[in-house]
């Protein structure tokens, strides 16, 4: 229900930005060519160019906005905080329109345009939000969509949905009550809101009040209550949501799943999942694209000397673990001799390690042997930014140490991590890697990732444990 409407103004409000912006790039166009505001010396230009923008904007401002919390559902900001974020907003998906329009040859785009054009979506787009949130909360505030909610239980957790949904009028519930079976609570008021009844008397508060929607916010151990209220709420046609008591799990990460109505505690919840997992994804299939574009003569030229050394093969592939304990071929740059662990059998490789070549040294000493990996990024086996991935027979021995490495899993092995930015690699601290890892899971935001990527950047060539 409330999911439901939550849903149906975020796509609502992408529709808003996107016409107010898609009306803001029109309008610059006119004032710029058609009006001109400054003198046009060059010509007016074809207007199907800056059509040809129109998709990319979709592909864009809806990104940033999300980022930039502009698509919560929900007016959760003052009339001028919400212009302010508009305009960080668009300063943004102006930066990354700029940025791609740099690489495009065939035709200049007028600065002064898209200047306008930034101007112009600021004003547009704040202009439609507070609209659009004037008109919802009308559409909102109407009788006709809005419904009644009684609650179930008076105690902590009760209060806390009673106060949530009070401060949530735009939603369209209005709170009637509480029912309580304990007798202190008997005729008190909560939150503003009365105690109307016991459990037992859902039938006659439900007619007297004409409640709609019941929230059953019971604590923990009264499962038997529960039981009870959903086969008396049953008859009476009403919309039930259980909200179950998990004040307990707040310091777990807990998160909480929509399983087709039916709430589902998820203690694994991790920030990078949904849209996050898609802009990760870009990311990394731009940059590693990128980099290998860039990057392609100083692969040659390693490519080269790898294979001068001994005439051995240039690349090792080894199998590591990836994403959901699922195995994957890693690509590497060849740092030592040739089947180098057929007569010892799989072992970490050790400072100073006699079956490293020279060129392998080197390479290792600069981390440029992982630059192949850049390959498993593109293939979607790895990211630019994560744990780093470990073979399955080191992978068993760590798991029976530490049972919480496994939790490294849950999100793509990277070409870098946060415990390798930390010097944390090699034959470093294991339990320190796990504990920078986890750190990242829980911690995962796409500005921790450009962070990780800059400091790899700026101290890769200092790490004390790259052999």
């Amino acid at each position: 229900m409330i999911g439901d409407k939550l849903r149906f103004n975020r796509a609502l409000l992408v529709v808003v930005d996107l016409l107010a912006t898609y009306g803001a790039l029109l309008l610059a166009f006119y004032l710029r060519f058609e009006l001109e505001v400054m003198p046009v010396t060059k010509g007016v230009p074809p207007f199907g160019p800056y059509l040809a923008l129109f998709p990319i904007i979709a592909l864009i401002w809806p990104v940033v906005f999300y980022f930039r919390g502009l698509l919560q559902g929900r007016p959760s900001r003052s009339r001028v905080e919400e212009v302010f974020a508009v305009a960080t907003a668009v300063l943004v998906a102006m930066l990354v329109l700029a940025a791609g329009l740099g690489f495009y040859r065939e035709f200049t785009y007028s600065r002064l345009t898209l200047g306008l054009f930034a101007v112009l979506d600021v004003v547009l787009v704040s202009l439609a939000r507070l609209t659009f949130w004037s008109v919802m909360a009308r559409v909102w505030a109407s009788p006709r969509h809005r419904q009644r909610v009684l609650i179930a239980g008076a105690g902590e957790l009760g209060r806390v949905v009673a106060e949530k949904l009070a401060g949530q009028r735009a939603l369209g519930l209005d709170v009637v009550g509480f029912l309580d079976d304990d007798p202190g609570k008997a005729h008190s008021v909560f939150q503003g809101f009365p105690v109307l009844g016991t459990l037992d008397e859902l039938d006659r508060v439900v007619r007297e009040h004409n409640v709609g929607v019941l929230y059953i916010a019971l604590p923990l151990g009264t499962q038997h209550k529960v039981v009870k209220l959903l086969k008396r709420a049953e008859p009476l046609i009403l919309d039930v949501r259980v909200v179950p008591d998990l004040l307990q799990y707040y310091v777990l990460r807990a998160g909480v799943e929509d399983l087709d109505g039916l709430p589902v505690i998820n203690l694994n919840s991790i920030p990078l999942e949904g849209w996050s997992t898609l802009i990760k994804r870009l990311m990394d299939v731009s940059l590693a694209g990128l980099a290998l574009a860039l990057l392609w003569p100083l692969l040659t030229i390693v490519a080269i000397a790898v294979f001068l050394e001994d005439r051995g093969p240039v690349f090792y592939r080894q199998l590591r673990m990836g994403l959901d304990g699922k195995p994957f071929l890693i690509l590497k740059f060849r740092t030592m001799i040739p089947n180098a662990e057929a007569d010892t059998g799989p072992r970490l490789a050790a400072r100073r390690d006699p079956r490293v070549t020279r060129v392998g040294a080197v390479l290792r000493r600069f981390s440029l042997d992982e630059l192949p990996q850049l390959v498993n990024v593109l293939k979607g086996e790895m990211s630019l930014v994560g744990p780093r991935p470990e073979r399955p027979e080191f992978v068993a021995r760590f798991r029976e140490r530490y049972p919480e490495y496994m939790a490294r899993h849950r999100v793509r092995a990277g070409l870098t991590g946060w415990a390798q930015v930390h010097d944390l690699r090699g034959q470093s601290s294991l339990r320190r890697r796990i504990a920078h890892d986890l750190y990242y899971i829980d911690n995962w935001s796409l500005a921790l990732d450009v962070k990780i990527l800059w400091l790899t950047l700026l101290r890769f060539w200092r790490h004390r444990h790259a052999y």
